[in-house]
C-alpha cells in the first residue's frame, strides 16, 4: 500500500541461528501471461474493499476501472500454472505468494487457496508490502524453511496484474500485462545450483551499482547477470549492446557480453526480472554459468540479490 515503509536490513540467505541444514536450489522457473479478466473484477464488494483501502490515504478511486470490470484474480492466474507444472509424485511442502498490489478477490487468502492445487497440501502464506523485494524475501524465507530439514520442495509464485483500482499516492510504475512466474525450489542435495539471497536497506544499500558489481566480480568472469528495473534505471549504469549492465562492469576482465546480460522485461515492475530469468536460465545452466539476479526498490531503498550457483556436472 502507498504508506509502506522500508523493512529492516537483512543480509544473507538465513537468519542468525537458523539450522545449518541443506540449502535451496531453484530447479525450474516458468512464466505465463494472461489476457482477459476475472469475473470477480465486477463484484460490488471490490469497490467496498478498495474504498476502505484508499480512504486513509485520501486517494480517489478509479471509477472507470471498477465500472468496466478491469482486473485479474491472482488465484485464477496461478491455478493452471501449478496444475501444469507440478506432477502428483512431487509433493510440495511450502508455497509462498509474492505480490505488490491488491488482488481483485480480497475476501480470501489466495496463498491458502492455491495450496489446494499443489500435491502435498503445503504450508502457504504471502509476502507483500515490500515492492520488488518481495520475491527475494520469499526465496530467503524458503531457504530458512529448507534448512530445518522439514521442507524438501517449495514453490514461490510471483504475480502482478495490470490494474490498480485507485490512484496511487505517488507516481509508481504500473504493470502493462497480467503475469505470473513460478519458481520451483528444492533442497540442495548435492546437485549444485544452490541459491543465496542477500538484502540490504537504507545506507547499506547505497551505492547499489557498486554492490551489484562486487557480487558479480565474486562469481567470476563466466557469470551471467539479470537486472531488475530499479537497477536498469539507476545512475551509473550503462547499456552495452542494448542491454543494461552495472556501471564499470565492462571494464572488468571477462565482462559479460550480450549473451550473458539480461534486463527485466519492460512494463513489469515486479515480474519482469523473473520473466527474464525464466527465459535465460536454461541456456545459462547448460553452459555451466553462475547467475546473479538483482533489483533495487528505489522507493523503499531496498537492494536484493539472488545468486544461483552452477548445476553439478552429470
Amino acid at each position: 500500500m502507498p504508506g509502506a515503509t522500508a523493512p529492516a536490513p537483512v543480509t544473507g540467505a538465513g537468519r542468525p541461528g537458523a539450522p545449518a541444514g541443506p540449502g535451496l536450489r531453484v530447479a525450474r522457473v516458468l512464466t505465463r501471461d494472461f489476457g482477459g479478466r476475472s469475473e470477480t473484477s465486477l463484484d460490488p464488494d471490490l469497490r467496498v474493499f478498495v474504498s476502505d483501502l484508499a480512504r486513509p490515504y485520501g486517494v480517489p478511486l478509479r471509477e472507470d476501472l471498477l465500472a468496466r470490470g478491469v482486473g485479474h484474480s491472482y488465484g485464477e492466474m496461478a491455478e493452471g500454472l501449478l496444475r501444469d507444472v507440478l506432477p502428483e509424485d512431487e509433493p510440495v511442502d511450502l508455497l509462498i505468494l509474492a505480490f505488490s498490489s491488491p488482488d481483485v478477490r480480497p475476501g480470501r487468502s489466495t496463498a491458502l487457496h492455491l495450496s489446494r492445487f499443489c500435491p502435498g497440501s503445503p504450508l502457504a502464506f504471502a509476502v507483500c508490502d515490500q515492492g520488488s523485494a518481495a520475491p527475494f524475501t520469499a526465496l530467503r524465507i524458503a531457504t530458512d524453511y529448507t534448512r530445518t530439514g522439514a521442507c524438501r520442495r517449495a514453490v514461490v509464485l510471483v504475480v502482478e496484474a495490470a490494474h490498480l483500482h485507485h490512484e496511487p499516492a505517488r507516481p509508481v510504475a504500473l504493470p502493462e500485462r497480467h503475469c505470473a512466474v513460478l519458481l520451483v525450489c528444492e533442497a540442495d542435495g548435492g546437485e549444485g545450483g544452490g541459491a543465496v539471497v542477500r538484502q540490504s536497506s537504507g545506507p547499506a544499500a547505497d551505492p547499489a551499482p557498486d554492490l551489484v558489481r562486487a557480487e558479480w566480480a565474486a562469481l567470476g568472469p563466466a557469470a551471467a547477470v539479470v537486472l531488475g528495473p530499479g537497477l536498469s534505471a539507476a545512475p551509473g549504469l550503462t547499456s552495452p549492446s542494448g542491454l543494461t549492465a552495472p556501471s564499470g562492469l565492462t571494464a572488468l576482465p571477462g565482462a559479460p557480453g550480450p549473451g550473458r546480460t539480461a534486463s527485466a522485461r519492460g512494463g513489469q515492475p515486479l515480474t519482469g526480472v523473473w520473466t527474464a530469468l525464466a527465459e535465460r536460465l536454461p541456456g545459462w545452466r547448460a553452459e555451466g554459468r553462475p547467475v546473479l539476479v538483482a533489483d533495487l526498490d528505489r522507493q523503499l531503498g531496498r537492494l536484493s540479490t539472488l545468486t544461483l550457483l552452477p548445476e553439478a556436472a552429470p
